[in-house]
């Protein structure tokens, strides 16, 4: 008897279900590097960089751990390039007479999952993925009847369920929620401390070679990785951000500073999301800052409802909402990506800068994504598969999963408010609030017509102007609407004219950056 157990390079933990309960002598353990997986979009090579060598490390924690472990390189003879056709050739290679895993992240891998069983002939055991809070399951069961689920009341069940920052049965420091004390504009010479970056060493050194040789061309920059890559680099990272980094996370964590990439934000994401780190471990971190006096209330419960809340609540709206919310465009947007998404080569500093940092770390913070490159996309009326790609592409953390209903539902509102109650649209306003790009662009935020204004400014009066319809009756947007209609109907018309100029500007992305068809 060989049971062959699949383990997926978003997978790579210890305490995943599929390792637990099974006798090792019975049991063979593979996991492979495929073409398919590395290419279905062009990733950005820090995250091919990531996920190669976090396997190849865990791996060898598997056999040191007492598992036989087959392991299959990207370049390694007879490799199909493919999950379906190496799971195939090793199930043979092994004589296995079962299959056990772990179910998928995404919905595409998910479905290869089902269909091995007819594939191979052999059982297929899928086993539910507990490293999340919530089954697929039980989150189907929260959400059924509800046409726009609310986060914020999944989050407060979940704070209750968890007992995470409860103080019996209230909220720790009297509230559920403290995102009103977290919008401050940092003051200028602030100490902002820096992830804990790592050393490349011998196996991280040869998967950048590799990485470089096969996917330099890919959008994004492999110069200077350092990502952790083991589960005990992970967790010292993890100690060094609730350490430096939490107690000054809350005030600043919606700021943005041009020469700051990171500013007090944790960057674990990307070890997040394959595996090296688990949620539950996260937000017991930040609760025990607080508990002991180290972090503040609204630090704490800011970045702990982004795991528990904001994360869980995402994944479980993929799964009820696929496969269909994948094609989701429900403000009827069409226009092209711009090609400055890809090349950073755009007169616009905010998004120059998100661009840029972007391509030079696979990652960028929360209201880079949303506020300037998120919102850019939505007020100019790009094509939401267009810009869901995007994302998709350049960063490290992205998985369908995640990324899908967080730019599809979220940045795009193209789900018709499945996810978010109220479109993400702001003119250059917030972001000059937000930040410090504004002050040297070559745009004036301060002028909504004329050749110097802000391309913010008239694109979200555009944007308000043609979803009228939609959005006057909202309750959240009442106040964007009354401030619309002060405007006089000549400067209305010269603001959707200044609108319809900008956009003619753009330079749609050419062919070959998300994939290599295209």
């Amino acid at each position: 008897m060989t049971i062959l157990i699949p383990v997926l390079g978003d997978q790579l933990s210890h305490s995943l279900s599929s390792l637990n309960g099974v006798d090792r002598a019975d049991a063979v353990v593979l996991l492979m590097e495929v073409v398919e997986e590395t290419t279905y979009v062009r990733h950005h090579p820090q995250k091919i960089a990531l996920i190669l060598s976090a396997m190849r490390h865990f791996a060898a924690e598997l056999s040191a751990d007492g598992w036989r472990v087959d392991y299959v390189e990207l370049e390694a003879p007879g490799n199909t390039g493919s999950f379906s056709g190496e799971l195939a050739r090793v199930a043979a290679r092994h004589a296995a007479t079962a299959i056990r895993v772990t179910e998928a992240g995404e919905w595409r891998v998910q479905q290869m999952l089902l269909g091995w069983e007819q594939l191979l002939g052999l059982p297929v055991t899928i086993l539910e993925d507990t490293r999340f809070f919530v089954s697929v399951a039980e989150f189907t069961t929260w959400a059924k009847g509800k046409r726009s689920p609310v986060m914020e009341f999944f989050y407060r069940d979940q704070r209750q369920k968890t007992g995470l920052l409860m103080d019996g049965k209230q909220p720790a420091g009297g509230r559920w929620n403290f995102d009103k004390e977290n919008r401050e504009t940092p003051p200028r010479g602030l100490n902002y401390p820096a992830p804990l970056r790592t050393t490349p060493d011998e196996i991280t050194r040869a998967v950048l070679a590799l990485v470089g040789r096969r996917f330099g061309d890919h959008f994004g920059s492999l110069d200077g990785f350092n990502l952790p890559v083991t589960r005990a680099e992970a967790l010292a990272a993890l100690d060094h951000f609730v350490a430096a980094a939490l107690p000054g996370y809350g005030d600043y964590q919606d700021a943005m500073l041009a020469e700051q990439d990171t500013l007090y934000h944790s960057v674990l994401s990307p070890m997040l999301n394959c595996g090296l780190l688990l949620p539950r471990e996260l937000c017991e971190a930040a609760e025990a800052a607080y508990r002991r006096g180290d972090a503040p209330i609204n630090a704490v419960e800011g970045f702990v409802r982004q795991v528990l809340g904001w994360r869980e609540f995402i994944r479980g709206m993929y799964w009820v909402d696929m496969p269909a919310f994948a094609d989701a465009n429900e403000l009827g947007a069409t226009r092209p990506l711009p090609n400055f998404y890809w090349t950073a080569e755009t007169d616009m500093r905010c998004l120059h800068i998100a661009v840029r940092d972007t391509r030079d770390h696979a990652w960028s913070h929360h209201i880079q994504r949303l506020m300037v490159l998120g919102n850019f996309a939505l007020i100019a009326g790009i094509d939401p598969k267009a810009i869901d790609d995007w994302f998709l592409v350049v960063y490290a953390d992205a998985y369908q999963w995640v990324e899908l209903p967080n730019v599809i539902g979220m940045s795009q509102h193209a789900d018709g408010g499945r996810v978010g109650t109220k479109p993400y649209a702001s003119s250059g306003a917030y972001i000059n609030r937000m930040s410090d790009y504004c002050g040297r662009c070559r745009y004036d935020v301060k002028q909504r017509t004329g050749p110097d204004a802000c391309p913010f400014n008239a694109l979200y009066w555009d944007f308000l102007a043609r979803h009228e319809e939609r959005f006057r009756a909202n309750p959240r947007m009442r106040n964007m609407y009354r401030t619309w209609d002060r405007f006089a109907p000549a400067e209305q018309d010269l603001i959707r004219a200044q609108a319809a100029a900008f956009l003619g500007t753009l330079t749609p992305a050419g062919p070959g950056w998300v994939t290599a068809e295209r």
